[in-house]
């Protein structure tokens, strides 16, 4: 598998910038982003119809570009897991990751042996079709290089975030800032001491297991604050609200004008 550029820039102390796709599962999307600087996009099938064969066409977009292609998944469920890395996906975001034992299973699911399960494919999708005569380089290559996105968006998630954040294997500690407010009881109230201080847990136990803290956000002023607070990965919107917004700016001024 090829060097994964977000996985070094973390490993470096730095923090990657990114956005998420929603709604255009188009071959160009990742090429814009791509464009814009951005080091990743996290293409979704969690929240929307996209489909596995959707997902391998985006991948082998995204790997012909400088820009690493992420998906998340519905669910940690290992047949969800598994496919899109086979289709050339370079990591994986899970949601509703709530316990050690979920995050060991996820990590069991997605890594060859000996970090885990995962069934064996070479020369295809997963190594741009080459595929090599030295299979065990291929799966340690592969197992080192797979980007792990746990996403922690419950309040039973933050109350077990510590353990969660030192399975081996786990690179990425992910705000769900929305679950997570409707898990406490306060829906969308991100000022909410109670919110705040799960934000801050998380925060914490990332950084006490050497793991970096991501979370997306809707302003640069947003991005900045929480790259302050430390966080090391920016989500930076998505394509839905960056097209919304930037278009209907730019219409209510032309309306005043």
């Amino acid at each position: 598998m090829r060097p994964n550029p977000v996985k070094a820039t973390l490993a470096n102390g730095g923090c990657p910038v990114g956005t998420m796709v929603f709604e255009f599962f188009t071959p160009g999307m990742s090429a814009v982003c791509a464009a814009a600087g951005a080091d990743f996009v996290v293409f979704d099938q969690e929240a929307t119809g996209c489909s596995i064969e959707k997902v391998a066409t985006l991948m082998a977009t995204a790997r012909g570009l400088d820009i690493v292609g992420l998906v998340r998944v519905p669910s940690g469920l290992p047949h969800l897991l598994a496919r899109p890395l086979d289709v050339g996906a370079s990591g994986l975001m899970v949601p509703m990751v709530e316990s050690a034992a979920q995050a060991a299973a996820i990590v069991d699911a997605t890594k060859y042996p000996p970090w885990g399960n995962r069934g064996v494919i070479s020369g295809l999708a997963n190594d741009d079709f080459a595929g090599g005569a030295d299979v065990a380089a291929g799966m340690q290559s592969a197992n080192a290089e797979t980007l792990l996105i746990a996403q922690i968006e419950s309040a039973a998630g933050v109350e077990r975030v510590e353990q969660i954040a030192v399975v081996p294997g786990v690179d990425v500690l992910w705000i769900g800032h929305l679950d997570l407010t409707v898990s406490l009881g306060i829906p969308g109230r991100y000022d909410h001491p109670d919110f705040t201080a799960a934000v801050a847990r998380v925060l914490a136990a990332a950084h006490a297991a050497g793991k970096a803290a991501a979370v997306k956000v809707g302003s640069v002023d947003e991005g900045r604050r929480r790259m302050a607070d430390g966080f090391r990965c920016i989500c930076y919107g998505d394509d839905v609200r960056l097209l919304r917004d930037g278009l209907g700016s730019a219409v209510a001024a032309l309306r005043q004008a």
